[in-house]
């Protein structure tokens, strides 16, 4: 009963409801959308979040994941040293690599190392200190997530960004980054050839939307809260100066 009076009493204000409209429709726009006025246009802001994911078995040259010739020992080295080398892509070069294969900022990649016994949470190694301005780009953001296989020689690489193709992207061009990296490295120190790592990526990684439709979802949210967060405004200061007239004219 007491909403209904309150919607009668709303009804009563034709400029409260235009207003009330017109802030929700624009809080609506301005949280999907970077509105400009000078000059005037809409830049969509980019809500959607993408992933992706691929593997990378660190191998040797000649595979002692698929040369019986070779002892399970090896095996066992080979999966410490994937530890090593999933914790060397949150590094500058490594990263700095990746970006390039993207072509994006490597300031603006975030890589998570893997988790270890020894280090069981993530350490993330972006090369900038993270603030509360980050909250607001959780979405429109590249991030890596690196997880070493605890039992054979195989790194998962899990990638986010803002849309699926660049999410792809990502986690492709982590694996081809860290291979631009590693073979650097080994020319610089004139490694042989038969003494060098090997990434063998399994299969291209496949990106896909995992909130397909948040625009329309969080303007539907942001216009029915600011609408009615407007409506109360304007029934309280109708009642105010309903209050102010009855007053003068009680003084009268």
């Amino acid at each position: 009963m007491r909403l209904g009076m309150h919607l009668r009493e709303l009804s009563r204000l034709p400029a409260g409801i235009v207003v009330s409209v017109l802030l929700a429709a624009f809080a609506a726009v301005w949280s999907v959308a970077n509105i400009s006025l000078f000059p005037p246009g809409l830049q969509p802001r980019a809500l959607e979040m993408a992933t992706a994911s691929t593997q990378a078995v660190v191998d040797t040259p000649y595979s002692a994941v698929l040369d019986l010739r070779q002892s399970t020992s090896d095996i066992i080295g080979l999966k410490n040293r994937a530890v090593l080398i999933g914790t060397l892509m949150g590094s500058t070069e490594v990263r700095a690599a990746i970006a390039r294969r993207v072509g994006i900022p490597a300031a603006s990649l975030q890589v998570v190392a893997p988790r270890t016994p020894d280090q069981p949470r993530p350490i993330e190694q972006s090369g900038a200190k993270p603030g509360p301005g980050d909250l607001l780009k959780s979405t429109d953001q590249y991030r890596l997530d690196i997880q070493a296989n605890p039992t054979v020689p195989l790194l998962n690489i899990d990638a986010q960004a803002p849309t699926a193709t660049a999410a792809q992207t990502l986690a492709d061009g982590a694996v081809s980054g860290l291979g631009d990296y590693l073979r650097g490295l080994a020319a610089s120190d004139k490694a042989p050839r038969g003494a060098q790592v090997r990434l063998r990526q399994l299969g291209a990684a496949k990106g896909r939307v995992i909130n397909r439709g948040v625009q329309l979802q969080v303007m539907f949210v942001v216009f029915m809260l600011v609408f009615a967060l407007s409506c109360v405004a304007a029934i309280l200061v109708a009642r105010v100066w309903r209050g102010w007239q009855l007053a003068g004219a009680a003084e009268h």
